[in-house]
């Protein structure tokens, strides 16, 4: 085991590389020439909390000939704790009202939609309670109010969802949805219509799903191989 890597590592990351590890499982090992959150075996588990974009060259790279996991949490539950602003203030802790949903990776996803349909690449999504450290700190973006997330920890784990190959998507499509506009796919799942739109480029990019004309302005998606 090394400590390289870990001494910036934040509890969230931390957390959540303890929980994939099983037994032999050997952190921070460097292959080809990165730092490998969990080797297991043969499999290689990076985890990651953010941007997606900022491990997509690392991703693309170790699976020309490695099986890479990417396990990416998130919050169906979060509580929100706001440190004292000043010695004078309480912490003051609140259940936000939000609710992570799967459907949430394709914000992310976008960064790198072709890696869906690579062997080598699987995608496991972690649906946690989560509990958000927020900071005072006046340099920060005054939109949020000067209030910004310190760190993210790991309260439980709820559920998890295991993508290994293109099939795997159809999943989240409805079954009702034969012929389907972004517009009738947001509406159906209940999701931005934003959301959507990713979604279905990312579906389309890995092959899951095809243009097959156009409604109105719109594109006309159709599960690729299905006819009426």
């Amino acid at each position: 085991m090394s400590d390289i890597g870990t001494l910036n590592e934040k509890p969230l990351h931390a957390a959540l590389k303890k929980w994939a590890a099983k037994d032999g499982a050997q952190f921070e090992v460097k292959i080809d020439g990165y730092f490998i959150d969990v080797v297991q075996g043969e499999l290689l588990i990076e985890i990651q909390t953010g941007n997606f974009a900022s491990i997509k060259s690392k991703l693309t790279k170790l699976t020309e000939a490695r099986r890479v996991r990417l396990v990416y949490p998130i919050a169906a539950e979060k509580w929100l704790m706001k440190l004292p602003k000043n010695e004078n203030d309480k912490i003051i802790r609140r259940k936000s009202p939000k609710r992570g949903r799967v459907e949430d990776l394709f914000w992310q996803m976008v960064s790198f939609p072709t890696l869906l349909d690579n062997p080598n690449f699987s995608l496991q999504i972690v649906l946690t309670q989560e509990e958000e450290i927020r900071r005072f700190d006046p340099s920060l973006n005054w939109r949020r109010h000067n209030w910004g997330i310190a760190e993210r920890r790991l309260i439980e784990v709820i559920d998890t969802v295991i993508f290994e190959a293109p099939a795997d998507w159809l999943g989240m499509l409805p079954e009702k949805l034969k012929d389907f506009t972004t517009k009738d796919l947001a509406k159906e799942l209940g999701i931005p219509l934003k959301l959507a739109q990713k979604m279905a480029y990312c579906l389309r990019e890995t092959n899951v799903i095809e243009v097959i004309g156009k409604q109105g302005r719109a594109n006309l998606y159709r599960v690729r191989g299905t006819s009426d």
